[in-house]
């Protein structure tokens, strides 16, 4: 990575919002005109955060698919009409006059177009500068009913590269990396952009919060932000609306984790901007480089490992070469993935 010129420390905000899914709308019109909306509703409740908590507020994070909602059985054709953004389309310019007015890194989670896979979608976190540009696209790798860059790997590893698939963003506000929802579970996610040289984690998610109880989302955010020695900036759903599921059921507990594991700011349920916090990229970076038992990354060893990562045969690539597929064929690969495991006496 080069060197970028860096802000020793700014605070980040996790910004809770209310989902407003675009599933009952009509055509894509009526789609287009409720995410123009929503970013308009958004940039109100960016502009007066960033008033209380002050001008040093720099990150602010949006939660998961926070225009649209999430597909509920709609053929891959239909919700890539209705919901999926263009690469550099109009909502993504709305964002980036957003991000331009208040000097700050936009941070979201949408359903995106890629021309290179016609047939289908991928689940897209992206970063956008205070010039308005989309400086960092992170798709998510592993999920339930949606197509992944892993699903169509060979491919997608000659329009991308390795460093397409794990992207770093080296910025004035630190190097940034995206999680996308549960693979905060899935520890490898994190440790691949660590080695990258990933400092501050962006989560953007929506989920069941535990007030009193820890999920196991909120365990992982922990044990990311841990054993990676980086902060972690999750910002959930207050809900999602204009769907049949109850809308409370993915409401609350956007935080701010340090490198040491410690939250620094949370907040319960309802639209918030409470999970706001200090970033102190001096601090991490000494903590990074003080020798000692602390120092977990010093202490990798990564080769231990890697034979028996090479040899592991899970979950199948290139299963969607074709661009065809619907709910009916994850769940298919993943009953034949548990086959495989059962018979291989691995479960």
């Amino acid at each position: 990575m080069e060197h970028v010129a860096t802000t020793e420390a700014y605070r980040a905000l996790a910004l809770q919002l209310t989902c407003h899914a675009i599933n009952q709308a009509s055509d894509r019109q009526e789609a287009r005109t409720l995410m123009q909306q929503a970013i308009a509703r958004i940039g109100s409740q960016i502009a007066a955060s960033i008033a209380f908590i002050g001008a040093d507020c720099r990150l602010v994070v949006l939660p998961e698919y926070f225009l649209t909602g999430f597909p509920l059985g709609e053929p891959f054709a239909v919700w890539a009409d209705k919901a999926c953004l263009e690469i550099g389309g109009a909502e993504y310019e709305a964002l980036g006059q957003i991000a331009q007015k208040h000097r700050i890194f936009l941070a979201g989670n949408a359903y995106e177009l890629d021309p290179h896979f016609p047939k289908l979608y991928f689940q897209t976190c992206f970063v956008i500068d205070p010039s308005g540009n989309v400086v960092l696209r992170y798709r998510r790798l592993n999920s339930m009913f949606a197509p992944t860059p892993h699903d169509v790997w060979d491919e997608y590893l000659e329009h991308y590269g390795l460093e397409g698939v794990f992207p770093v963003v080296k910025t004035e506000i630190g190097n940034l990396a995206a999680i996308a929802s549960d693979e905060i579970l899935f520890p490898e996610v994190a440790r691949c952009l660590m080695m990258r040289g990933a400092e501050v984690f962006l989560h953007m998610t929506s989920e069941v919060y535990g007030s009193k109880e820890r999920s196991p989302k909120d365990v992982a955010k922990i044990s990311r932000a841990i054993e990676n020695m980086a902060y972690v900036v999750s910002a959930n759903t207050a809900g999602i609306a204009q769907i049949p599921i109850p809308i409370a059921s993915a409401d609350g507990g956007s935080k701010i984790i340090d490198y040491r594991g410690l939250v620094l700011a949370e907040t319960a349920t309802g639209e918030s901007m409470a999970a706001f916090a200090e970033i102190d990229l001096a601090a991490l970076r000494r903590y990074r480089r003080r020798p000692g038992l602390t120092n977990l990354l010093s202490r990798q060893r990564f080769e231990l490992y890697a034979e028996s990562y090479r040899q592991a045969q899970f979950y199948p690539a290139n299963t969607m070469l074709d661009g065809e597929g619907d709910r009916k064929h994850f769940m298919q690969t993943q009953q034949q993935t548990i086959e495989h495991l059962a018979n291989s006496d691995v479960i």
